[in-house]
């Protein structure tokens, strides 16, 4: 009688365990690896700034809600709502009638009642997530209203001048400065951002004056919120040091002062280009930077970007739209071409005209950075050099094999160039004109004054 083979029995086993784990790998969905530490979605994402108040003649989220097809199809991406919360009544800059500062916060666990209900906050953000819409609010870590409850039942959590008296920072009268050495305010302030986590849906938050509170809670803070769910996080602040305590965007303020002074001849293109590699050296090459034109702090107290650019609005937002490390910010009315500046502390609706003048323009500019990897925030950049190295400025930006260039003549006069570089050579599609070229590096461009092109390389 022949034997089994107890060694060739084992074998047997094993290669059909192995084939059996195989066929289940084979089933089982590849899930991208988040090398970077940003949600997945955003890298290639856009920003636009939703001020309630001011929105619609309502000034609520219900009626907010109606705008999202519109949005929709511009291709905005992330929506960020300035506060949502209750602003306090007591130490109302104008008077008691007017609406107060939205950053004045009365209740870090409510919704405004000027906005709608809890319950409208939560359908709408259950709709805006099943239109592909990312949703995220301000948040106000470094003050409160002086009628916050707080005051009262834990008046260790603010913090006191040497005679006992609660701080007002800066000259933000209706507000009270919050006391970090305390570790039950660091404590509740992350139950009340982790609140908005689970009990409606949002996305992440962008932090008002983040340089303003303690790094370390940041850190910690920032830790415990990505443990419920991989939130975007934007801080109002460009402290390279933010991005250590974990935020993904900030803000890019020198860079908006510097298209303004260069605008108003203060600022050379050198020295334009100069304080831009600059910036870039200082934050970790997978920082995020918001980049813009206006937002409601800008609209509000200096001035539209018609004020502040003239002309070069357009070719300053095909910047903001396109640089290097670049998440841009849309505020809204932009698209619309608003050129009133929008008082902050009353309800002052903007004047829609429903043109949307410029909302093709944005639609543009935000489905090829959509469609096109080399628009990222973390695709490469590269300057290239023109002839009129004065008053153009160009550059490449290129990821996983596709690529874009971008032209833009930020001077008062029309430019006749050459751009001698191989990078150029090809036949793009010229996204505004919506033809090819054939350009090299002997194609002689003509771009007017505040002129650009963006060219794709399909």
């Amino acid at each position: 009688m022949k034997k089994n083979n107890p060694i060739s029995f084992l074998t047997v086993l094993l290669f059909s365990i192995f084939l059996i784990s195989c066929n289940e790998q084979q089933d089982k969905k590849p899930v991208a690896a988040d090398l970077s530490g940003h949600p997945d979605w955003s890298a290639q994402s856009n920003i636009y700034e939703v001020n309630l108040r001011q929105f619609s003649k309502e000034g609520t989220i219900m009626a907010f809600e109606k705008a999202l097809p519109r949005l929709k199809d511009m291709g905005v991406e992330i929506l960020w709502f300035m506060p949502v919360t209750p602003i306090g009544l007591e130490g109302r800059k104008m008077t008691q009638k007017d609406m107060g500062s939205y950053y004045a916060v009365r209740d870090y666990k409510a919704f405004n009642p000027d906005y709608g209900t809890m319950n409208d906050w939560k359908a709408f953000v259950k709709h805006a997530h099943e239109m592909g819409f990312k949703v995220i609010t301000d948040w106000v870590a470094n003050h409160s209203a002086p009628d916050n409850p707080w005051i009262k039942s834990h008046p260790q959590f603010y913090a006191k001048d040497s005679v006992g008296n609660l701080i007002a920072p800066f000259d933000w009268t209706d507000v009270r400065k919050l006391n970090y050495a305390n570790q039950e305010l660091r404590d509740s302030m992350i139950a009340a951002m982790k609140f908005w986590i689970t009990e409606t849906g949002i996305d992440g938050f962008r932090c008002d004056v983040a340089e303003e509170v303690p790094a370390d809670f940041w850190k910690t803070c920032i830790t415990e919120l990505k443990k419920l769910k991989h939130v975007f996080m934007l801080a109002e602040g460009e402290k390279p040091a933010l991005h250590e305590a974990g935020f993904d965007a900030t803000y890019a303020w020198q860079n908006m002062h510097l298209m303004k002074e260069l605008y108003k001849g203060e600022k050379t293109l050198i020295q334009f280009d100069s304080f831009l590699n600059a910036g870039i050296s200082k934050f970790p090459a997978n920082a995020y930077r918001v980049f813009f034109t206006s937002n409601h702090d800008e609209n509000s107290w200096n001035g539209t970007e018609f004020e502040k650019y003239g002309d070069a609005y357009k070719a300053f937002a095909v910047f903001s739209q396109t640089i290097y490390q670049s998440i841009p910010l849309i505020y809204n009315g932009q698209e619309d071409m608003n050129k009133k500046r929008l008082k902050f502390f009353v309800k002052d609706t903007i004047p829609w005209e429903g043109e949307m003048d410029l909302g093709s323009f944005y639609k543009t500019l935000l489905t090829l950075r959509k469609s096109n990897a080399a628009l990222a925030a973390d695709a490469s950049y590269k300057k290239l050099i023109s002839t009129a190295d004065s008053s153009v400025f160009a550059y490449q930006r290129e990821k996983d094999g596709h690529k874009i260039v971008v032209i833009l003549n930020l001077s008062k006069q029309p430019q006749q160039f050459n751009i001698k570089d191989a990078a150029i050579a090809g036949e793009p599609l010229n996204i505004f004109m919506g033809v090819k070229e054939k350009v090299d590096a002997a194609h002689q461009f003509s771009v007017e004054q505040w002129g650009y092109i963006v060219y794709d390389y399909k």
